[in-house]
């Protein structure tokens, strides 16, 4: 039987990526359901790459970086750090592991 590891889990893959295409660490990380969908989402300049506006899908996202999203229901923003990268998709949970959510407080001062 074929065990199911993801990379965020085990950190071994993890080290080797350096960085990755906004739209791809979208979708990994599970933000919206459709890779597509994350790639829209960033041409239609809805993503800030520490706190730069990017139109393109193919923007490379690295460890640290901080990005802002549209939030939940199209109601206010999100702002997340980044603290992994892995080569596809993984559950939802392992997903989480991916980024940190940045505090209101934080970003307010």
């Amino acid at each position: 039987m074929k065990e199911d590891r993801h990379p965020a889990a085990s950190g071994a893959d993890d080290a080797a990526i350096a960085a990755q295409r906004l739209d791809l660490w979208l979708w990994c990380a599970r933000f919206a359901r459709h890779r597509p969908d994350c790639a829209r989402m960033a041409q239609d300049g809805l993503v800030r790459i520490n706190r730069q506006r990017t139109e393109k899908a193919h923007a490379l996202v690295r460890r640290g970086d901080v990005l802002t999203l549209p939030g939940a229901g199209d109601h206010g923003v999100m702002v997340v750090r980044v603290l992994g990268l892995v080569p596809r998709r993984g559950s939802a949970t392992l997903a989480r592991l991916l980024y940190d959510i940045v505090p209101e407080q934080a970003e307010a001062g």
